[in-house]
């Protein structure tokens, strides 16, 4: 089965829209919440908290063989051995939490985004994203809830 073909990320296009606004518009977009600054940072914030994690795990595999060197004997892999396996999964489980926190924020700031455009639609400052009815179309031929 083909997939479909990629578009841009709404973060590459609030990038874009962001580089484009003249630095008083920025200014008074910042200055008035107007422009949401945590979707193209929560990229950073995710990068920096996954190298923590991941900083996080190799200290506990480093516990793991200093308390292998510690032990004589065969207590040695005893002692080691649940340690290591505890390091690892708290890794995966830490970064699988710290991904669901991250999307679920990306998801809030993508909800922002859609009611703005929602709002804009509403209020007549972007234009439909429905199709254009056909030629010779009248009001009562659109299907019920639609704004034309």
């Amino acid at each position: 089965m083909a997939r479909p073909p990629r578009t841009k990320s709404s973060s590459r296009k609030s990038l874009e829209a962001f580089s484009r606004t003249s630095p008083g518009d920025l200014f008074w977009d910042l200055l008035t919440f107007d422009r949401l600054l945590t979707g193209p940072v929560i990229h950073l914030i995710y990068w920096a908290g996954l190298a923590l994690i991941v900083l996080g795990g190799f200290s506990v595999i480093g516990a793991a063989v200093g308390v292998a060197l510690k032990e004589d004997g065969f207590a040695r892999f005893l002692l080691a051995i649940p340690v290591l396996v505890a390091g690892f999964l708290s890794l995966a489980a830490g970064a699988l939490l710290w991904r669901s926190f991250c999307e679920f924020y990306v998801a809030i700031f993508r909800i922002a985004e859609d009611l703005r455009a929602m709002r804009g639609t509403i209020e007549g400052t972007v234009t439909s994203a429905q199709p254009a009815p056909p030629p010779g179309a009248t009001p009562a031929d659109q299907p019920p809830g639609s704004l034309l």
